[in-house]
């Protein structure tokens, strides 16, 4: 059946293989260094009739494109993970004439080596590194991002002058607890070209530290206002990036009332707080340098 032969025609599809989890070992004599990636594969292109008819003559199999991230991950080692998705993204696209776009998507996970040793190590707690490499023959879009990257101000936040109706209890606060998990993705200005490639390492290092120096210097009244300034320091400080967006809950942080035990639970005085997972508020915005274009999907952030 072909689709002139129905009033039903197809519309955006993409296929691929998620969720390769790859672990590179690298050995530098008794010094090993660890990169350990879940790497996702998606493929759009000239793929109407698989759908249409079931015909697979354009179809590169799932399977292969696993195979694929794995002989990549073995040839070419894995140097970040923009580097490694841009090899693969090219790949996929330049050497199958079907296929005319490629999107990877890859976390990463930190591993720090234990004092002492070069072979032994742990997982750490930090946040999870993400990038999304998108490629469809001519320049590649590289975004750059974190989730799960916790942190608190136990002070420096207030939250007061809010519109009131009927249905608000929620107290005026001159010193509160201010604390959020930060996903974020950024988009870098970069189009392509070899000379001027990115340190993608030095970069997601760079805007993870702007990052976290915005959050513990803003004096926040509100987390919108903590938000767009560490976003404003980002772009401020690092001009290979463009645009940046943020999906930030507020870990609300309730004193506890503890009147009735004759006891002031004063922030002043050391207070007790119940911290609430949900319901909670949920912040989220893009900051972008002048001029520039906003591309990263709205959604992305809960992707």
């Amino acid at each position: 059946m072909t689709a002139h032969a129905h009033p039903v025609v197809l519309g955006q599809n993409q296929y691929g293989k998620a969720e390769n989890r790859v672990v590179k070992v690298t050995r530098d004599g008794d010094t090993h260094r660890l990169k350990d990636l879940n790497v996702s594969v998606s493929l759009s292109g000239d793929m109407a009739e698989v759908h249409y008819s079931g015909d697979n003559a354009n179809v590169l199999p799932t399977d292969t494109t696993k195979n694929t991230v794995f002989a990549f991950a073995k040839k070419h080692g894995i140097e970040s993970a923009e580097a490694f998705g841009l090899l693969l993204a090219r790949h996929f696209v330049d050497s199958r004439q079907p296929i005319h776009r490629a999107r990877i998507r890859i976390e990463e996970y930190t591993w720090e080596r234990l004092e002492g040793s070069g072979h032994s190590f742990a997982r750490t707690g930090r946040e999870t590194r993400t990038a999304q490499i998108t490629y469809d023959g001519r320049a590649p879009e590289v975004l750059t991002g974190l989730k799960d990257l916790t942190v608190m101000n136990t002070t420096d936040s207030e939250f007061w002058g809010f519109v009131k109706d009927p249905y608000t209890t929620l107290p005026e606060d001159r010193d509160r607890i201010l604390a959020t998990s930060v996903s974020s993705w950024w988009r870098h200005a970069w189009t392509g070209g070899e000379a001027d490639t990115p340190d993608w390492d030095a970069s997601y290092d760079g805007a993870r530290a702007h990052l976290l120096r915005a959050f513990a210097d803003t004096y926040s009244l509100s987390l919108q206002q903590t938000l767009y300034a560490m976003g404003s320091r980002v772009i401020e400080n690092r001009p290979e990036i463009d645009e940046i967006r943020f999906s930030m809950p507020n870990k609300h942080h309730f004193r506890v009332d503890l009147e009735p035990f004759g006891m002031a639970n004063e922030a002043a005085d050391g207070a007790v707080y119940l911290a609430a997972d949900r319901p909670y508020g949920l912040i989220e915005a893009t900051v972008l340098r002048a001029g520039a274009e906003a591309r990263i999907p709205v959604d992305l952030t809960n992707l």
